[in-house]
């Protein structure tokens, strides 16, 4: 059975989710547009980690243990721990940590929570321009310099008519690019190489889809908290669950995923029967 969580409960879960991304962005800010070297974690291609990466993420796990000590942790850079609450935070320090070693600032600190495998709260951070998206809880909302405003995705539009973003080329097989360009060649608009940031475009009402893969789960929970509560969809290609990552595509509501999906199924029929 989920844990059933009180008012207190949440409201203790939303203080120690803003107490982790403050302490991220304190640790973080020292080292962007510097020249740190970064390492990379993968012998095939490249995945970059750095210190600023690493510091993050010990920051709020420190907090974690001593405000949530009973709650489990899944970090891309310390693992996971496990805990006894069945509660789990689900942390990516740096996620675009590409586009943080160039400067450009689409990057963000990523928070989920999650309740035996659902998400039900998350904070997407971008602690250069001060922008923090957070949904969950009865929230959905974006705070920064400009003030804060109500998070609400688009309406249904048709598929020619949508705009879609996503990272690739840089991620993914041959044959899952062969699906993103697949659906993207039938949208009105596409751009790359957004990150995380794609996923706040959405929520925000800016964008109708984000479409990746090779995704770990705490690439995604973060977003998820938010698109969902701003009246999103966050779903694998075949429709699934996307909480534990791989091949992710949002969408601003039920119909537009819907049209998507339907576009999607025959390639992904011919990818398995290769």
């Amino acid at each position: 059975m989920r844990v059933q969580l009180s008012s207190d409960d949440q409201n203790h879960i939303i203080a120690t989710a803003h107490r982790l991304a403050d302490a991220a962005r304190f640790a973080i800010l020292p080292h962007f547009r510097t020249s740190l070297t970064a390492q990379n974690k993968d012998a095939s291609g490249y995945d970059p980690v750095t210190i600023a990466d690493r510091a993050a993420e010990q920051a709020m796990r420190e907090i974690l243990a001593e405000l949530r000590p009973q709650d489990g942790i899944i970090g891309e850079e310390f693992g996971t721990s496990q805990g006894q609450s069945g509660i789990d935070w689900i942390l990516d320090p740096i996620d675009g940590t590409r586009a943080f070693i160039c400067g450009a600032p689409t990057w963000g600190v990523l928070i989920g929570v999650a309740i035996e495998g659902h998400v039900v709260y998350g904070i997407v951070d971008q602690p250069h321009i001060g922008e923090r998206f957070e949904g969950g809880f009865g929230r959905a909302q974006l705070s920064g310099p400009h003030g804060e405003m109500a998070l609400a995705t688009r309406a249904a539009r048709p598929l020619d008519q949508s705009v879609i973003m996503t990272t690739f080329p840089e991620v993914g097989t041959a044959s899952e690019r062969a699906c993103f360009e697949h659906l993207a060649q039938r949208c009105l608009l596409v751009r790359y190489g957004m990150d995380c940031y794609a996923y706040m475009l959405l929520a925000l009402g800016q964008i109708d889809y984000v479409m990746e893969a090779g995704l770990n789960s705490y690439d995604i929970a973060g977003p998820i908290g938010v698109i969902e509560a701003a009246g999103g969809v966050v779903r694998s290609w075949s429709g699934c669950t996307a909480v534990g990552g791989g091949r992710v595509l949002a969408a601003s509501n039920q119909e537009m995923l819907d049209q998507a999906l339907r576009s999607l199924a025959p390639m992904l029929e011919r990818d398995e029967a290769q």
